[in-house]
């Protein structure tokens, strides 16, 4: 029994000769490939290193964009109107940086006027030096020509590279992202973004959960090029293929991609320039409301000496005649002349490098073919010149959200009054729907299937509602991607926010998300730190909305209220790229988020409870005013006079335990105690040495006691004595993950109440004043 696909908006074509009106000149795209192909050797057996077979079968598809199908002016990597290819195939970096050298020597020699004047926006053939090297690489030719460390997987401290792509399928959902904010920002003319992949790049689960959402929605700018080799690193088998089975997977990607309603174009040789430029052309005319795949049948390793997955992550040996049997093609028995260093002098195999690199350099300036792709430069420049792209009406501006974000000063719309009751996500959703009217729309929005129980729906309010469609919703602010996916969403937000014309906000459980955002908020630091090499300025903000967070989610169980969230992210990235935020109540969200978005961070974390909370009366209860949760840590009460001890609070459900139910019984026992909580550690490490040591002095650590809604060594800053972490208490005090029940019975559970925290704080008094 058979069954075929339902009814889909898309389409699948085989394209088996070439177009008619292609151009007479594929001859010289031939003779560019079968350089490239010797380059990206070159780029391997010198540093023995890198991943040579999937930058070689992709190579006839990356140059048909380059060369024929992309509008875009080589002089201005950083211009957010052309179109864009990504490599979302992180691991054929070797060939990215092969095509990128080529292509600027070819500029260089032939059409130099093309260039930009400043180095950091070219890949030279200089910088080929530093492929898969350190910075402080110390070797001469490296510091002379002051070349660039090329990183192992792309990055965009190179030029026209975008996101930091290359951990196991982030790169393709990032990259749609990049695709869904250039729609939103230029409408229905937006630039193209076309990925680069293979076969196993599409395996991950995050890589179908992306998919599903660029068919759902419609992604019609986004072009997916499969370089279907079927090779990964332990399988020559990656998916089915007719009526042989697959090692990882039963389906072949024009099935995946068909499945997830994507046009599908199949290019049965994908070493046949005809054939690829035709499939290339053929994609651009598509007008269907859908993005599209160009699943190319390669072989990786092509030509290389070294086929299949032998040829992924290895290559021939230093010098051997197996690389050189790989030059002999464009420099013939010269090659027999070339230099043989030993492997152990460093110094001599760059010399040996270099000197090859020379060689290419040569015969680039004496071959036909230079003038003829750098012609084509020249055309893909004005073809984009003429497109006159801008902007679309009311296109968004973040900005204006940034400008808006002031933590002093709260808007009308937000401010609350002693006594009123909201649950922390809906502050969080509240504040981040302000900003969102104010820049016109700059943050997108998605959930785990969970808009409105994370409140992170208020965000879209005042647009329309629905989900996010190009074709027939494309103002609304909420997208779908994948149902239950926060690992697949994670990815694609952080594309959004990569582009630099909105702020990407992701909501679920911060149990699931924490940990299944990771890996995309990283990459996504990495991207912004490597983009000041090539694109200096603020940070691009992502936010994972950890919402339902910590004890509070107790009717869910331990599986969903999870205090181990925080420490996956708290003071975890490199400083400067995250920050945490970790609210009390709700009135402090306001100069919380503002203040995030001031520090403009790569990563935002707020964590967030479920239930309603009541905003305390600070004034009456004698605690600090509200706007100094901006600081990150503050004094929340001060004893009257010395005080008996110091008690350090993190996490809304203890704190409000410690306020409401704790302070009576310390009160009516005399106790007076300097209570600080912490809000947000990279607030904190924000300021100053001088105005940290003022809030929260260093010798407040060595005698204080913590408690904490999270685990125990995210308090390990604040608690510096043996003493004090002795007694800090915190929900796996007792040795045991929680059971389920109401919010106040799982903190009862833990001893996280006021009468455990009343007999732990008084413990804590005795072994002080021993």
């Amino acid at each position: 029994m058979g069954r075929e696909f339902g009814p889909r908006r898309a389409t699948w074509v085989e394209v088996t000769e070439p177009a008619g009106d292609l151009p007479d000149d594929l001859a010289a795209l031939e003779r560019f490939d079968e350089i490239y192909r010797g380059m990206c050797a070159v780029l391997f057996n010198y540093p023995q290193s890198g991943h040579p077979g999937g930058s070689v079968s992709s190579g006839h598809i990356v140059a048909g964009l380059l060369f024929d199908g992309m509008d875009y002016n080589v002089g201005d990597p950083n211009g957010t109107d052309q179109d864009l290819l990504s490599y979302s195939a992180g691991h054929k970096a070797l060939g990215l940086y092969a095509m990128w050298a080529l292509r600027d020597e070819i500029a260089r020699i032939a059409q130099p006027d093309l260039l930009p004047d400043e180095e950091n926006l070219r890949l030279r053939f200089e910088d080929l030096l530093g492929f898969r090297r350190n910075v402080t690489q110390p070797t001469p030719l490296f510091r002379q020509f002051h070349s660039k460390p090329l990183d192992g997987h792309p990055t965009p401290a190179t030029p026209f590279v975008r996101l930091s792509t290359g951990a196991s399928g982030i790169g393709v959902g990032s990259s749609l992202g990049l695709a869904v904010a250039a729609a939103d920002t230029y409408g229905t003319d937006a630039p193209r973004v076309h990925l680069i992949e293979g076969e196993g790049g599409l395996t991950p689960g995050r890589v179908v959960e992306a998919a599903a959402f660029a068919g759902t929605s419609g992604l019609s700018n986004a072009v997916m090029h499969v370089d279907w080799n079927q090779s990964s690193i332990d399988s020559d088998a990656v998916t089915r293929e007719g009526d042989h089975p697959g090692d990882y997977v039963q389906w072949d990607p024009c099935e995946l991609f068909y499945l997830h309603d994507w046009n599908v174009i199949y290019v049965p040789d994908g070493f046949d320039f005809g054939l690829v430029l035709t499939a290339q052309r053929m994609a651009a005319e598509m007008d269907n409301g859908q993005p599209t795949a160009i699943v190319y049948r390669t072989t990786k390793g092509w030509k290389y000496g070294i086929e299949g997955k032998a040829s992924h992550g290895g290559g021939h040996k230093l010098c051997s005649e197996e690389f050189f049997d790989t030059q002999r093609p464009l420099f013939g028995d010269d090659v027999d002349s070339w230099e043989r260093p030993d492997p152990s002098d460093q110094v001599a195999v760059e010399a040996a490098q270099w000197a090859a690199i020379e060689k290419y350099r040569a015969l680039l300036e004496s071959d036909e073919m230079t003038a003829v792709i750098a012609d084509r430069l020249v055309s893909a420049k004005d073809r984009l010149e003429a497109r006159d792209r801008t902007p679309r009406d009311g296109a968004p501006d973040p900005e204006r959200a940034f400008a808006a974000a002031d933590p002093a000063a709260v808007p009308e719309e937000l401010a609350l009054e002693p006594g009123d009751s909201l649950a922390l996500r809906q502050a969080l959703g509240r504040a981040l729907g302000y900003l969102n009217r104010e820049s016109g729309g700059a943050i997108l929005v998605g959930a785990a299937d969970l808009l409105g129980s994370t409140a992170i729906s208020d965000v879209a309010a005042g647009f329309p509602g629905g989900f996010y469609d190009r074709n027939s919703n494309p103002e609304a602010r909420a997208l779908a991607v994948g149902g239950i996916c926060e690992d697949g969403l994670s990815s694609v937000m952080t594309g959004v926010s990569a582009f630099g014309m909105h702020l990407g906000a992701v909501a679920s459980y911060g149990a699931f998300l924490a940990p299944l955002g990771h890996i995309a908020a990283r990459l996504h630091a990495i991207g912004d730190q490597m983009r000041q090499e090539t694109n200096p300025g603020p940070y691009r903000p992502f936010m994972l909305a950890c919402a339902h967070a910590g004890m509070k989610t107790g009717e869910d169980g331990p599986t969903h209220a999870d205090p181990q969230a925080l420490q996956l992210l708290q003071e975890n990235f490199a400083p400067g790229s995250a920050i945490t935020l970790t609210p009390w109540e709700p009135a402090e969200m306001w100069p919380l988020v503002a203040a995030a978005l001031q520090a403009r961070p790569s990563l935002i974390a707020p964590f967030v409870t479920r239930p309603g909370e009541t905003v305390p009366d600070r004034e009456a209860l004698g605690l600090a005013p509200v706007g100094m949760a901006a600081q990150g840590v503050y004094k929340l009460r001060a004893a009257a006079g010395d005080p008996d001890g110091v008690v350090v609070l993190q996490g809304s459900a203890v704190t409000y335990a410690f306020v409401d139910e704790t302070l009576p019984l310390l009160a009516e026992a005399g106790i007076d105690l300097d209570v600080y909580l912490v809000t947000s550690a990279e607030l904190f490490d924000g300021l100053s040495a001088a105005e940290q040591e003022a809030i929260f002095p260093e010798s407040v650590a060595q005698k204080a006691m913590g408690i904490s809604g999270f685990t125990l060594p995210t308090t390990y800053r604040w608690i510096q004595s043996d003493l004090g972490r002795g007694y800090t208490m915190y929900p796996f005090q007792k040795g045991r993950y929680l059971s389920s029940g109401v919010g106040d019975m799982v903190v009862h559970e833990a001893g996280l109440d006021g009468e455990g925290q009343f007999k732990t704080i008084k413990a804590y008094l005795a072994a002080l004043n021993k």
